[in-house]
């Protein structure tokens, strides 16, 4: 029988990281716990306790989305324009203020955007929320800037903690690549306005497990109840991850013969 993981565990295992009252962005699995006492609600309040501004995904392309406009579709963009794609977001306009959020976002970004007190970025679809003692963090992001986030983190020298998740969820790789001297794609959502705008979105990041030699001694790990815990420090992540990236293009190629995604991606992005 799986224990069940409390507030106190949750606990000791932020301050075991060297984690307490630092920035960090999450990515995470509640199902990786294997039980959590109070659930994902009771994860965010452990980081509050130990002081820390907390970062999250609060992806919602699921909701805001649409379909390539006919003058608005770049080259080499991850995308084939000649097949049939939806428009759920045709009739909707993206608020910092509003809650919707992509169901694969999982449990406890959910719990993080559900806070009254958070503040979530300007990007309807890649946007990311924070609670804590230093939110702003995301009130930076916008259409066009979209990993803003993620530098300021590496500037204020937060972290990256992956909670029972791979790699291939670090959203952080993807500045990485606009490091190393990509173009991020291009997808579409309603400005305020109501009319179609270009959004940045990251690349596929299934072939992120590829850079684990280079930015995986980096981490510091621990393990709370049955879920793994990596910490990376962003700054020095996000400079291995660049020059990687830079020497060896190919390396974030998640290997599909058929992933436009990936070979646009590896060819520099959008021209």
């Amino acid at each position: 029988m799986t224990p069940t993981v409390t507030g106190e565990d949750l606990r000791e295992g932020i301050g075991a990281l060297g984690l307490a009252e630092a920035t960090i962005c999450v990515h995470s699995s509640l199902r990786s716990f294997g039980r959590v006492e109070g659930g994902a609600g009771a994860v965010v309040d452990a980081f509050l306790a130990e002081g820390c501004t907390l970062m999250v995904p609060a992806f919602s392309a699921q909701a805001f989305v649409l379909a390539p406009p006919a003058e608005m579709r770049p080259e080499r963009n991850g995308i084939d324009y000649g097949v049939p794609h939806e428009s759920p977001g045709r009739d909707k306009v993206y608020s910092p203020d509003g809650n919707e959020i992509s169901p694969t976002m999982g449990a406890i970004p959910a719990a993080v955007l559900a806070r009254p007190e958070r503040l979530r970025g300007d990007n309807a679809l890649c946007s990311f929320a924070a609670v804590g003692a230093h939110p702003d963090l995301v009130s930076e992001q916008r259409p066009l800037d979209v990993y803003a986030p993620l530098r300021i983190l590496a500037a204020r020298d937060g972290f990256v903690l992956l909670i029972g998740v791979g790699l291939e969820r670090m959203t952080l790789l993807h500045l990485a690549e606009e490091r190393a001297g990509r173009t991020l794609f291009r997808r579409w959502a309603n400005a305020p306005d109501g009319l179609p705008t270009e959004v940045e979105v990251g690349s596929c990041s299934d072939g992120f497990g590829n850079l684990e030699p280079v930015i995986g001694p980096l981490a510091r790990e621990r393990t709370v109840g049955s879920s793994r815990w990596r910490a990376f420090p962003a700054r020095a992540t996000l400079e291995r991850a660049a020059e990687a990236i830079r020497e060896r293009p190919e390396i974030t190629h998640c290997g599909r013969p058929d992933c436009l995604r990936c070979a646009d991606a590896v060819a520099g992005g959008p021209r």
